[in-house]
């Protein structure tokens, strides 16, 4: 059990606590989705002032599409501004059961955890999204199709294409984590790799127009993560490893 102020919490100290931390969390996410609101129209404006919103004619369908998307909008940005006290909410809940070295370790996982799925943001919106677009306008064309795009269908198929990769992004974390729970190892992934660039090339063809190079340029980085996921999953569990062997000499001493 969890240590709590020199002494084990019990199953319903537990329940209690994590419900602190859930109330906790519900609040400051109403507030940053209020503050959403205020954030929300010139970040809206901003990308319909992009070279990829002014190749579109963006229209509303019906009454309710300019606020269905300020109001997502809204939401989005709240989440996003309550991710990182989520994150520290967790490591705080779990940490007192952890090593004072592997708290020092978690803890510093919030900020990488953060640069990465701004990083995946960054280059599903600058580099994968431009190109997406493109492509879909010179389809249209080479069909003469005349496109009326829709503002919520617009912003909900950015958001779809973009908030994804900030998730995908995470991988390097997650399995650092997880292999320090002794929930995988490196060998385990060395061993599943195939597997894993199968199931990644899947998701790459999945979110991308049906053409090899839209799916070469989403599955070149997932797997270049998952390698670095490895390497940083082989440095974990050493760690791990070495944790486990000095307790146990520390324990054979005593």
């Amino acid at each position: 059990m969890t240590l709590m102020k020199g002494r084990e919490m019990s199953l319903l100290e537990h329940i209690i606590e994590l419900r602190r931390r859930l109330v906790f969390i519900a609040f400051f996410f109403a507030v940053f989705v209020m503050a959403g609101f205020f954030l929300a129209k010139p970040i809206i404006l901003y990308l319909q002032q992009t070279d990829e919103a002014k190749l579109l004619t963006l229209n509303a369908f019906k009454l309710t599409d300019p606020l269905l998307v300020y109001m997502q909008f809204a939401v989005i940005i709240g989440a996003v501004m309550t991710a990182p006290l989520v994150l520290y909410q967790l490591w705080a809940f779990i940490s007192p059961g952890l090593y004072e070295k592997e708290r020092k370790v978690t803890l510093s996982y919030i900020p990488v955890s953060i640069i990465l799925f701004l990083g995946g943001i960054a280059f599903s919106y600058f580099i994968l999204f431009p190109f997406v677009v493109e492509f879909m306008t010179n389809l249209s064309d080479d069909l003469k199709v005349n496109q009326v795009i829709g503002i919520y269908e617009y912003f909900q198929f950015l958001i779809q294409l973009t908030i994804p990769f900030g998730l995908l992004f995470q991988m390097p974390v997650i399995i650092m984590f997880i292999t320090r729970l002794g929930l995988v190892t490196p060998m385990l992934l060395a061993k599943i790799r195939k597997y894993a660039y199968f199931f990644l090339f899947v998701i790459a063809a999945f979110i991308t127009p049906p053409d090899m190079l839209s799916d070469f340029m989403v599955a070149a980085p997932l797997l270049i993560l998952y390698e670095i996921s490895i390497v940083i999953s082989r440095i974990s569990y050493r760690k791990a490893q070495k944790a486990v062997i000095q307790e146990a000499n520390q324990s054979f001493l005593k």
